[in-house]
């Protein structure tokens, strides 16, 4: 179960990830879901923990509750319109957010992976992310060399749990930019 402060982290990532897709055009709930996928995936893959999102397989690749949780909350609390940001959010949040990242090794890692995956997968469809996304080969600890791609995973199979991952670093955000993230997005 995520804590407070990495729900507030996990919200503020979404939306630097919806800002970093939205020049690539219009975005799906799919779309997205498998973005943030490969962007936690990258993030682990290089030892830093970012996003808190519990995945399982779904009959479109990856999936995350929590994500469709924090995506429908950010909407209510008019954050985000269907997947574009408000003015608040563009002008308050992603400034506050990209401030956090400045000189801390960890939180300028993470937003650089951000990035990278949003730059190459951002202009991808729905379609072609999801081939992407069940391309992925997994394994489990118990069984590191044995791999298998997300294709032939049993649908509703847990993919990724977080807090069962050990990393080197986890992104951070000071106790003041914390409270006023959660001033700023209305929580």
């Amino acid at each position: 179960m995520r804590k407070p402060n990495q729900i507030t982290v996990d919200r503020a990532l979404l939306l630097y990830v919806l800002h970093l897709a939205g020049p690539y055009g219009l975005l799906s709930d799919v779309k997205l879901q498998q973005l943030c996928f490969l962007c936690e995936l990258q993030l682990f893959g290089k030892g830093v923990k970012g996003f808190h999102f519990e995945f399982f397989r779904f009959a479109y690749g990856a999936f995350s509750k929590d994500l469709d949780n924090d995506l429908t909350s950010l909407r209510r609390k008019e954050q985000v319109e269907n997947f574009a940001l408000s003015d608040q959010a563009l002008e308050e949040v992603i400034p506050l957010l990209e401030k956090s990242f400045e000189g801390v090794e960890v939180n300028e890692k993470t937003a650089e992976i951000l990035r990278a995956v949003v730059t190459v997968y951002g202009p991808q469809d729905s379609g072609t992310i999801t081939q992407s996304v069940e391309s992925v080969e997994l394994s489990t600890p118990q069984q590191p060399e044995f791999k298998i791609p997300i294709r032939d995973i049993v649908f509703h199979t847990t993919l990724l749990v977080p807090s069962r991952i050990e990393v080197q670093g986890e992104f951070s955000l000071s106790a003041a930019i914390l409270t006023k993230l959660n001033q700023t997005m209305g929580y």
